[in-house]
């Protein structure tokens, strides 16, 4: 196989794209390096791209390895055609292959396999060829219970018989194209099918006590439900399949059959797919099913969770963080704008104290003291008792003062963790959490990157998930938006370090030492003074490493130092100088120097390259970030036992499933926008209508206040559906 050729076909690019691409990735270049810095060489292919082809460019490497080793264990055996080579070298999935070293591989005694050992196979190829005999089929079996054969316990023809069907079924049962047939038949025809171990058991999975659905057409959260649900021992699933109409498909690849085996053949051929293929078959369907709906699944998660590390950050926030609790009291912690924890105490607003007026006099106190300007209140436990203390502070005292709801998920992962005992290892597990939940307002990239992204509670069943390729994936979606906002190597965490290109956790760590030791950087070629930070590194690294204030203002920016010269030209025939980079940059460049076609070839650097240096020049530093939806702020708290249905409200999207979105309308509980009323058009999935993180006007359709469940939609009364 050619794989820059297949990989080319297959992910529509051209094949010099796709092997340039190849060879950047063998010569050890990063994903967000190539695609930041190499553009020229790939055609342009962006992270999303780049990442596809590397997981495809694995796979069709492990294909090739793998062919190379069937063909070698069947070429041992001595077994091993043109024909067979041909067919396996030709195989473009991993299934195929396996499915045509089956009846080669090794494999524990079977009923076959006996009877094989007794000499009956030609007996069974008999049967298998339809051979024209005078005599019966016992007949013809009785000249093969031989003693050997009798030895073996197939010491009667009709015993001779039923082990020569007993190989004619194996082999049926083991043919790749059968294999191939039958289970596209299964997943084309099949239902899952469900039912309650205890019928009268209150579980969520009362929707699947008496359930039928297609293989074909089954949701992945219904399949991730289900198998959920059996893991649990609530439910019990299967593979539904017209046995008489498989078996009637198998048969049919052989038209005819007749004369004394006839009946024979039939009968094994239905012991075949009935015994041997319908058991693998089934549970193969599962597993198909299961691993398409985890990998959906995962995607919709990295795609949540790459919209939240994407938050705008709150910029400028002075802040008192609550942690809500019951018994423990009410955790605070004030913060600086960079997020220096300033101080920080406990307050009881809610019961078993309820002691309200003390919790507003400290609110009064720390506010007037470090000139707080907002308030960030934890989702969990007691959030609604005490955001409704924090929304009456305000009323009463605070008129100018800010509030917001924070998502809390993992935060209690990060308070206890080894990371955050080394950072604060004088502060105690509760006001971590507090300091987390604040910063996550100021910086929720730089906090967020120090919680396990599987616990960041952005998806739907992550717990159920393949953790290894939700670990992959997530970790591959941090990497990604890290690199596009980049990192300021004199003030981010070892955690954050970590997920810059080329940059590993040792030399993260080496990165933080070095400057303890001396001072804040002040070039980056002196990040190459570094332990461990080789050239390779440095060369992946350095565009993505900010220093702010240093040497050269072109420290400061994207522009990586293997174009400073290119950089420095172009500011020159812009007629300014690096300087205006720390004044916020040259707005009017482009006009400055002209065609950059033109100006590329004088300076013989690629047009990619020199559009981006170009834009980062005129706007030096700029954050993605800014370009995300605005925090929604409140003053005043609202009650599920407030909503009335057509209230219009404004929300901020909280996670996104296959299902629909959940917004938070400031009532504590989420509601439910199901799919069907986020837009007037067919939705096909809801990440493509809304993200996590989204700002969007919502009407209340129904409030069951007794299960806490909230409707909405998106679709205003009247307007319908197009």
């Amino acid at each position: 196989m050619d794989i820059i050729a297949t990989l080319a076909e297959e992910l529509g690019l051209k094949a010099e794209a796709v092997e340039a691409a190849v060879k950047l990735i063998d010569e050890g270049s990063t994903i967000p390096f190539i695609a930041r810095y190499r553009k020229e060489a790939t055609g342009g292919m962006d992270d999303v791209a780049l990442r596809a082809l590397s997981d495809r460019l694995a796979y069709l490497r492990n294909l090739e390895q793998r062919k190379e080793d069937v063909i070698l264990l069947i070429g041992a055996q001595g077994k091993l055609t043109p024909e067979l080579e041909a067919e396996i070298r030709s195989a473009t999935q991993l299934q195929r292959v396996e499915d045509l070293y089956k009846p080669y591989r090794k494999k524990r005694m079977t009923r076959a396999q006996k009877a094989r050992e007794a000499g009956l196979e030609p007996l069974a190829n008999m049967i298998i060829m339809q051979v024209t005999t005078k005599g019966s089929a016992l007949d013809e079996a009785a000249r093969f219970v031989t003693p050997e054969a009798a030895e073996a316990g197939f010491d009667t023809p009709e015993r001779a018989l039923a082990g020569a069907s007993d190989i004619v079924a194996e082999t049926v049962a083991e043919d790749a194209e059968n294999v191939a047939d039958l289970r596209d038949f299964t997943m084309a025809t099949a239902e899952i099918v469900s039912v309650a171990t205890n019928p009268d058991e209150k579980t969520p999975y009362e929707p699947y006590y008496d359930f039928a659905e297609p293989v074909s057409k089954i949701p992945n959260h219904r399949v991730l439900a289900i198998d959920r649900g059996e893991r649990e021992e609530k439910l019990r699933v299967r593979v539904r399949v017209d046995a008489e109409a498989a078996v009637a498909r198998l048969g049919s690849r052989w038209p005819r059959r007749q004369g004394v085996f006839a009946p024979v053949f039939d009968a094994a051929i239905a012991d075949g797919y009935r015994r041997l293929m319908a058991p693998s078959l089934e549970r193969e369907a599962r597993a198909k099913l299961t691993a398409r709906a985890q990998m959906d699944a995962i995607k919709v998660f990295a795609k949540n969770a790459e919209s939240l590390l994407s938050a705008r950050p709150v910029r400028g926030a002075r802040i008192i963080a609550l942690d809500p609790g019951f018994r423990t009291g009410c955790k605070l912690a004030v913060l600086d704008e960079t997020g220096k924890l300033l101080d920080h105490g406990v307050v009881y607003p809610t019961v078993p104290r309820r002691d309200v007026a003390g919790t507003k006099r400290t609110l009064s106190r720390l506010v007037e003291k470090y000139h707080v300007n907002t308030i960030v209140i934890g989702n969990g436990t007691a959030s609604r008792e005490t955001e409704e203390v924090v929304s009456e502070f305000i009323a009463e005292s605070a008129p100018d003062l800010r509030y917001t709801i924070v998502n809390e998920a993992g935060a209690s992962v990060y308070s206890a963790s080894e990371l955050a005992s080394q950072e604060y290892p004088d502060l105690d597990v509760t006001t971590r959490g507090a300091m987390s939940l604040g910063r996550r307002l100021q910086d929720p990239l730089a906090e967020l990157v120090k919680i396990p992204p599987q616990s960041i509670g952005v998806g739907q069943y992550q717990h159920d998930l393949d953790q290894t390729e939700l670990a992959y994936a997530l970790g591959n979606v941090v990497e990604d938006v890290v690199n596009r906002v980049g990192v300021d190597v004199n003030t981010a965490s070892a955690s954050l370090l970590g997920y810059v290109s080329g940059i590993t956790s040792t030399v993260a760590k080496n990165i933080v030492s070095y400057r303890e030791e001396h001072g804040a950087f002040t070039d980056r070629r002196e990040l190459k003074k570094v332990p461990q930070l080789g050239p390779k590194a440095f060369l992946n690294s350095a565009g993505f490493l900010r220093i702010t204030g240093g040497a050269n203002p072109l420290d400061a920016t994207s522009v990586h130092p293997e174009s400073y010269a290119v950089a420095t030209a172009v500011l020159e025939r812009a007629g300014v100088t690096a300087d205006e980079l720390t004044r916020g940059g040259v707005p009017d460049i482009e006009r400055r120097v002209g065609s950059v076609a033109t100006l590329a070839g004088e300076l013989d650097c690629g047009i990619m390259t020199l559009i981006d240096i170009v834009h980062e020049l005129e706007k030096p530093g700029r954050d993605p970030r800014d370009d995300a939806p605005e925090v929604v702020f409140s003053r005043a708290a609202l009650s599920i036992d407030d909503l009335q249905p057509g209230m219009e409200l404004t929300g901020t999207v909280r996670n996104v499933v296959d299902f629909g979105a959940f917004v938070d309308v400031g009532v504590h509980q989420d509601g439910l926008v199901h799919i069907s009323k986020l837009a007037r058009r067919f939705v096909r999935h809801p990440s493509d209508v809304v993200a996590v993180g989204d700002t969007v006007k919502v009407w209340v359709e129904k409030v069951d206040r007794d299960r806490g469940k909230i409707s909405l939609t998106m679709v205003k009364s009247g307007e319908g559906r197009s």
